[in-house]
């Protein structure tokens, strides 16, 4: 008994480690991505037509250049809120200040960034995250990309 207490506290001691090794490198080894946790926060509720029209805004018209100067950008977008409440708020500051969002973070994105679904999946998640932050009515859970084209000038 007396040789086998020496290997039970050190056989102890290491799962103790490992177990405290885990919890101290595991947000360091897994960091929370602000851009999934964007499209992961989206709820799934499943909502009527009618309801999606009722929290659902729209800007159009955005039409700028993106980082390389040699491209523009046209695009419209649709925004789905959570509650109506947010969307009436949405809808009094969507030209003095989301509108100014989207435009710098197209300005900041270079057109290879916007190639494919993913490209836009990611545009999406970022604008959320930034609008998010300007609301302080509810929150924007959904964008949509109603129209697209990018061309060289």
């Amino acid at each position: 008994m007396k040789k086998m207490l020496p290997w039970m506290i050190t056989i102890l001691l290491a799962i103790t480690l490992i177990f405290i090794t885990v919890a101290v490198l595991f947000p360091t080894l897994f960091p929370k991505d602000d851009t999934a946790a964007a499209v992961n926060s989206v709820e799934m509720r499943h909502l009527t037509a009618d309801q999606m029209v009722e929290v659902t805004s729209e800007i159009t018209g955005i039409k700028t250049n993106l980082a390389d100067p040699d491209y523009i950008v046209l695009m419209n977008f649709a925004f789905q809120l959570d509650t109506k409440k947010s969307k009436e708020e949405f809808d009094k500051i969507k030209d003095i200040k989301i509108k100014p969002i989207i435009l710098k973070t197209l300005a900041d994105t270079k057109p290879e960034d916007l190639k494919g679904a993913n490209g836009k999946d990611q545009l999406s998640a970022k604008l959320i995250n930034l609008i998010n932050k300007t609301l302080t009515e509810g929150k924007l859970t959904q964008i949509e990309i109603t129209d697209f084209l990018l061309a060289t000038t």
